[in-house]
């Protein structure tokens, strides 16, 4: 029976591995596939550095990903099952806490996630730390969409220890998780494009400013020692960590992308308008 037992849990995490993976590469792929293949042409303006990545990194990246999600899902499964033993502090139904705090709880699990990724991030960039984890997810130095889950296991095991810390301290409503951990994929995948989409001017606007863009994670991925948080300028500005150069940078991208956005019109060909290496060294510099 005990082995009966076993078999199906080993099952179940593996229909979680094989949901989270579903979701994962319908998002990340359909990104992918829409700016990396099928209107690469069209929005090709925006890549924050122009060059594409190579195929053994994009192949390394997905290799890693789906590692992660198998990671994810055997970490999900006893959560789940302790959701469903009322075990953490899930609540129903919906209005049990009025819908004020049903909304109030999904801001305060990405508020906590923030904080919590900061600071196991900086923690990752410990240098006897570094070398043997984080440094799998560093390999991506021009990033895609697949970077965003290309992680060492045991950052994938410390990333996803998130939702037991969560439902164990926060009264939340099951579907009040899955739209945190949608937002969570959503701005992850957005942040590992390579595409900049938001207006110039973002980071100096004093409301603006404090949410991250691509471009900021983008030079993280090139610059190390700076740019650790995911969703929110806070921390990377309380405790200086903001690389000195990011606005001014920022900007430079922004003008990259109206000069080849009016290249390309008068040249009708995007692909055409490629900046020298050199020229992008300088770009985020």
């Amino acid at each position: 029976m005990q082995i009966t037992h076993y078999i199906s849990n080993l099952f179940e995490a593996l229909g979680v591995s094989f949901t989270l993976s579903l979701e994962y590469l319908a998002f990340a792929g359909t990104v992918f596939f829409v700016f990396y293949f099928y209107k690469k042409r069209k929005y090709w303006y925006l890549k924050i550095q122009q060059r594409f990545p190579g195929n053994k990194d994009i192949v390394r990246e997905m290799t890693y990903s789906f590692t992660t999600v198998i990671i994810f899902g055997l970490v999900i499964l006893p959560v789940w099952w302790a959701t469903n033993h009322n075990i953490t502090l899930v609540y129903r139904p919906l209005n049990k806490y009025g819908y004020f705090y049903y909304v109030f709880s999904i801001l305060l699990m990405i508020v906590l996630h923030d904080t919590y990724y900061y600071w196991t991030h900086r923690l990752l960039h410990w240098k006897k730390i570094f070398r043997y984890v984080h440094k799998t997810h560093h390999l991506s130095l021009n990033p895609t969409p697949f970077s965003a889950y290309a992680l060492h296991p045991v950052e994938a095991l410390l990333d996803v220890s998130i939702i037991p810390i969560i439902v164990f301290t926060i009264p939340y409503h099951a579907s009040a998780v899955t739209i945190f951990s949608a937002y969570t994929l959503g701005m992850n995948v957005l942040g590992h494009t390579g595409f900049e989409f938001f207006p110039s001017g973002f980071p100096r606007h004093k409301l603006f400013k404090w949410h991250n863009t691509p471009t900021h994670h983008n030079m993280h991925h090139r610059y190390v020692k700076y740019n650790f948080s995911i969703y929110f300028n806070f921390w990377d500005r309380v405790m200086k960590t903001n690389h000195p150069n990011y606005e001014n940078a920022f900007e430079k991208v922004i003008e990259q992308r109206h000069s080849l956005k009016a290249a390309a019109e008068l040249e009708n060909d995007p692909l055409e308008i490629n900046l020298s290496l050199a020229e992008q060294q300088e770009l985020l510099n």
